[in-house]
């Protein structure tokens, strides 16, 4: 930037250097001295509006994409009722396939146990992902009091000029600084963070889990419907070619009925669309495992990355103040205290609230405090 700068502003200054050297062997015109004094008055205020010593090449580069950002942030901010219509559609269809196409086949099909197996199963999925879906969309992820608190704070918000806890970052979407920001999920239409970051990762995985007993569980209906389907277009290629040869219209009866279509192109879609949700959503539900893991969040993620190189170089080394170790963090993270809360609060459904206010991060009781370590913010 100041090379450029420079480049701009180095004739104008040779051609007031040399204006000023003939002014000074001459007698300097008024008209000239008034044309210098107004170029000194006008860099000076420009300097001083424009100063800046935080500022730099990343500050203008900022600067310039502001309208970039904020443009984006509107785009997702308005999207996302759009996502969460989305989510619902494609999910109620699978349902309404499974129902209308894939259970008639089931009930005609396999044995009695297998089919209450199938259909325990499937509906206890159901029920997780209706419960932790609906809970991470309405559940707000907990913001930072804006009055005045005794809480310890680590900064302050640039944008909210309000103090900022720990593990507390702004969403320039929500236009709100959120406690233990994870990410803006727009499928959520919602920031994930302190209080509904565990639904959002329960839906991720049950979801996953039903997507691939969708995928499994219909590979042999799959294969036969795409079957019936490749036979259907070898049909209708022959009625073509038939009709052209032939002098006289008349066409056989169709092989398959509109329902037997209906229901093969219905079976194909199901398959598709679970394994595509399966990869997807299963590498993101396993990236999210090891961040819950390690005691880390999607943002933390990043800036542990940078302190853990900066000490390197430093010969120090940097530790997590929130990783408790990998089954601490777990339970930490679901609010499992006892055996039982594996089954009440994991495998069945559960509003119950995390551990802690989101602001201050002692470690729960049943949880072995860990070292003096680095704090990363």
């Amino acid at each position: 930037m100041r090379s450029r700068r420079s480049l701009l502003l180095g004739p104008a200054r040779l051609c007031l250097r040399l204006l000023l050297l003939l002014g000074y062997r001459r007698r300097c015109p008024p008209l000239l001295r008034n044309l210098v004094l107004r170029w000194r008055y006008g860099k000076v205020c420009l300097r001083s509006l424009l100063y800046n010593s935080f500022g730099g090449s990343d500050t203008v580069i900022d600067s310039a994409f502001e309208p970039v950002y904020w443009l984006v942030d509107n785009v997702i901010r308005w999207f996302g009722v759009v996502f969460v219509a989305l989510v619902i559609v494609l999910t109620s269809s699978i349902v309404a396939i499974a129902y209308l196409c894939v259970l008639p086949l089931i009930l005609h099909t396999y044995s009695v146990p297998r089919i209450c197996w199938h259909f325990v199963y499937s509906h206890w999925n159901l029920i997780l992902i209706v419960f932790h879906y609906y809970q991470a969309i309405t559940t707000p992820p907990g913001y930072p009091p804006q009055a005045k608190t005794d809480l310890a704070t680590v900064s302050i918000c640039k944008k909210c000029i309000y103090p900022k806890p720990a593990r507390t970052h702004h969403c320039s979407i929500c236009n709100r600084c959120v406690l233990k920001m994870d990410h803006h999920c727009p499928w959520l239409n919602n920031c994930v963070g302190h209080y509904n970051h565990r639904y959002f990762f329960s839906f991720c995985f049950f979801m996953t889990l039903g997507c691939v007993y969708c995928s499994f569980g219909s590979w042999d209906m799959f294969r036969e419907a795409y079957a019936a389907l490749e036979k259907m277009k070898q049909l209708n290629r022959n009625k073509l070619q038939v009709a052209a040869n032939q002098t006289y219209h008349q066409t056989p009866p169709p092989a398959f009925s509109f329902r037997e279509r209906m229901t093969h192109k219905s079976l194909v879609y199901l398959w598709f669309l679970c394994s595509s949700v399966a990869l997807a959503l299963g590498a993101l539900t396993v990236w999210h495992a090891v961040l819950i893991s390690r005691g880390e969040t999607s943002i933390e993620r990043h800036i542990n990355k940078k302190e853990r190189h900066r000490l390197s170089s430093k010969g120090k080394v940097f530790r997590n103040p929130y990783n408790y170790g990998c089954l601490d963090n777990w339970k930490v993270f679901l609010g499992v205290n006892t055996r039982r809360h594996w089954l009440t609060r994991v495998l069945l459904p559960s509003s119950h609230l995390p551990y802690g206010n989101g602001m201050t991060w002692d470690p729960p009781p049943y949880v072995i405090t860990p070292p003096d370590s680095v704090l990363a913010v």
